[in-house]
């Protein structure tokens, strides 16, 4: 049975952002500064998955550095030039170019833009119960707990 309450389609541009900027404990959440997520999948209802129209301003990162465990990622530039970074080093990204990141792999990735004009890419991620997150440049781990991302340092305290 339809859902009245969701539409049936939208324009990706004037969806609208997420509220929280980061579910990132500080004082990393205030390095996500310049990141407007669009959550498009949660607009439809959807469950299994996610997509995400994210945008960074000039000087802005997508995300801590970071691997997961069970969930596969995915990435499609759609304006801008941002700039990959993976275990591999730095890959310069234009319009129409992805990638993708398999769960489990070890190869921590993040986007960062160096340009002086925004970048704006989808991205897709599994919701895969049980997974982790491991951030090699920081001191932060993460494991998703009854669909919540809990925070704690490498030696386990919590944030």
């Amino acid at each position: 049975m339809a859902d009245s309450s969701r539409p049936v389609a939208v324009n990706a541009r004037e969806a609208p952002a997420r509220t929280r900027p980061s579910n990132y404990p500080e004082p990393f959440a205030s390095r996500m500064a310049g990141r407007t997520k669009q959550p498009l999948g949660a607009l439809f209802g959807l469950e299994n998955f996610g997509v995400n129209r994210t945008t960074l301003a000039p000087g802005a990162t997508s995300a801590l550095r970071h691997a997961h465990t069970r969930q596969d990622e995915f990435i499609y530039v759609l304006e801008g030039h941002p700039t990959l970074y993976t275990d591999a080093g730095a890959t310069q990204l234009s319009p129409g170019m992805c990638a993708g990141f398999r769960a489990g792999s070890g190869d921590a990735h993040h986007l960062v833009n160096e340009t002086d004009a925004p970048a704006s890419y989808l991205e897709i991620g599994d919701r895969a119960p049980g997974d982790a997150a491991t951030y090699p440049d920081d001191d932060i781990e993460a494991s998703l707990v009854d669909g919540q991302w809990r925070f704690v340092h490498k030696d386990g305290t919590p944030y």
